[in-house]
């Protein structure tokens, strides 16, 4: 499977990133329109983290737009860039346990 088509699998959850295949140093647009978004959620949160340690963790504010939630996310690791979303209630959207990963080119 390509980087571009498994950086594509979560379409059907709501969520895509842009550039499909961002690399480090860029800046990826983050988009959610996902379960928290479909259930009401009025502010949104994107917890993001690089590689299998979720290096330069960070929550990252989303800005609700007329298609859901969207954020401009710094690549700041390398290997993948690992994302969930909670709302302001502590509500989760983490992928049933398995979070949302995007492969960053190398």
């Amino acid at each position: 499977m390509s980087m571009v088509s498994k950086n594509q699998d979560y379409l059907t959850n709501g969520i895509t990133i842009s550039p499909a295949i961002p690399a480090t140093g860029d800046k990826v647009k983050l988009s959610y329109d996902g379960l928290l978004a479909k259930s009401g959620a009025t502010h949104i949160f994107a917890r993001v983290g690089f590689g299998s340690n979720w290096d330069h963790l960070y929550d990252y504010s989303m800005t609700r737009t007329s298609t859901g939630f969207e954020a401009v996310i710094p690549v700041s690791g390398t290997g993948s860039m690992n994302v969930c979303f909670k709302d302001c209630a502590n509500n989760w959207d983490n992928n049933s346990g398995r979070n949302y990963s995007f492969d960053i080119s190398q």
